[in-house]
């Protein structure tokens, strides 16, 4: 008797178990998914996600849909922040976003996407095509996104669609903090198009003028030197870079950039002309902003007050 009732308590608890399975919803799932993340169970985790995505898949309703989507986004997220598998990750961010395109998880993907694409497989169109969709939806982010558009196709050395990509970050995000970053890449982009050095001095003196207090300024100011100097006024490019000297972190940099320019200048002068100690020029490098301008050793010390 005692035997007969064990074996029926065995087979209530079983049916129990079975019961309590049966009653498993996709929000059980995922909140079991969320506590392995933070346990520290990625693997577990990404089961309990299949399970709720495939309970979700029968299901059509607009609830099952978003959390389908959750779902998706939270598996990819493990794959890529807990596992760094980047392959897995990618393929179910293009999953998430072929099922659900307008749901927020979607856009999140996109960003993510991009980057990954970016970085571990040096896709820059797929990037780019990731990012402009995101664009679409207006998300708060947009002017970061317009930026790593415009900065994409520099990358790909398509200079003319680099410069129209960066013009829009002014155009639609004047307020942004990433606008003096896109008129010095919109200057970076014209300066390697043929024609377009005046543009590109135009952009970087816009730049100085709208954003002084900037840290990209001074390297502005640097560049429109070198550009001044590659159109052959080294005069003027000395000038300009003497200026940067006042506030370019690098001065070493600039100086460097001043004597080589005062040395252009002694080879195009009538005593420099075919004399060969001029022509290949060793001399030390000037050390302050006075021998860089022409000046002697002497004034420089009483330029310093020495």
């Amino acid at each position: 008797m005692t035997r007969r009732l064990s074996r029926w308590a065995c087979v209530l608890a079983v049916g129990a178990l079975a019961v309590t399975g049966c009653r498993d919803k996709p929000v059980d799932h995922m909140q079991r998914a969320r506590d392995a993340i933070f346990e520290k169970r990625p693997d577990e985790a990404l089961v309990e996600y299949r399970k709720a995505y495939e309970m979700l898949l029968r299901d059509e309703t607009p609830e099952a849909l978003v959390m389908r989507a959750r779902a998706l986004k939270g598996a990819a997220d493990v794959y890529w922040l807990e596992q760094r598998k980047v392959k897995e990750a990618v393929s179910v961010y293009r999953q998430l976003i072929q099922q659900c395109p307008e749901a927020p998880e979607s856009l999140e993907a996109r960003i993510i996407l991009a980057e990954l694409l970016r970085v571990h497989y040096r896709d820059l169109r797929g990037s780019i095509d990731q990012l402009t969709a995101a664009l679409h939806r207006n998300p708060p982010q947009s002017a970061e996104l317009q930026y790593q558009v415009a900065k994409s196709y520099f990358e790909l050395q398509d200079y003319p669609q680099c410069e129209l990509e960066a013009k829009k970050l002014p155009d639609r995000f004047a307020t942004s903090p990433y606008v003096d970053d896109a008129l010095f890449l919109q200057a970076q982009a014209l300066a390697m198009v043929e024609g377009k050095r005046q543009e590109a001095l135009r952009t970087y003196a816009d730049l100085r003028t709208r954003f002084p207090d900037s840290e990209l300024a001074p390297y502005a100011l640097f560049e429109m030197g070198k550009l001044r100097a590659d159109a052959g006024d080294n005069e003027k490019a000395i000038e300009t870079w003497v200026e940067c000297l006042k506030t370019h972190p690098e001065p070493s940099l600039v100086q460097d950039a001043i004597a080589r320019a005062r040395r252009r200048l002694a080879n195009l002068t009538v005593e420099g002309i075919g004399k060969k100690e001029v022509a290949f020029d060793r001399a030390k490098q000037a050390r302050t902003s006075v021998e860089a301008m022409g000046g002697t050793a002497e004034e420089a010390a009483r330029d310093r007050g020495d």
